[in-house]
């Protein structure tokens, strides 16, 4: 699977970064090494939700807990993303799923009441969740009232003929 190679390659890299600054702590600590774990944590999470597998805790990333929760919220957008092309393949059961899965993550997210400076911007991150988590119940509704009312229009054309 090449989201896997992908993610191996993304794993590799971020080793050789932390051996990298392994002399330099300043270094590490800069907001590029938390991106970089940040966009990591999303792909891993992201891949692990679509494939229905547990997901990967931040150590098994090896990456740092901020980096990795912030990295949970982002998944979640993903996840939008996801269940959109689901509906569209009309797979409405899955896309329940899928809701639910940002549910939860929301759910996570916003029990983590720390200062921004230990979780790195988490709580921008927990309101844009919060966002997309409602427009994609928005649209998951709109499909199925859509979709009850396209079955009822056609069981009432069955009755006319």
């Amino acid at each position: 699977m090449e989201a896997g190679r992908t993610l191996d390659s993304g794993r590799a890299l971020l080793t050789e970064v932390s051996l990298t600054l392994a002399e330099h702590s300043d270094l590490s600590h800069a907001g590029l090494v938390h991106d970089a774990q940040k966009e990591f944590a999303e792909a891993s999470i992201t891949l692990a939700l679509v494939g229905g597998k547990t997901l990967p805790s931040p150590a098994e990333l090896k990456v740092n807990h901020s980096a990795y929760l912030n990295g949970l919220g982002e998944a979640a957008g993903e996840m939008r993303r996801y269940l959109l092309d689901t509906l569209r393949s009309d797979e409405l059961a899955r896309c329940e799923e899928i809701l639910d899965m940002m549910d939860d993550i929301y759910g996570v997210l916003v029990t983590m009441d720390f200062p921004d400076a230990i979780t790195a911007g988490l709580r921008r991150t927990t309101d844009m969740v919060r966002g997309v988590l409602e427009r994609t119940r928005g649209d998951l509704t709109l499909a199925l009232e859509h979709r009850a009312l396209e079955e009822k229009l056609e069981s009432f054309r069955n009755l006319v003929e």
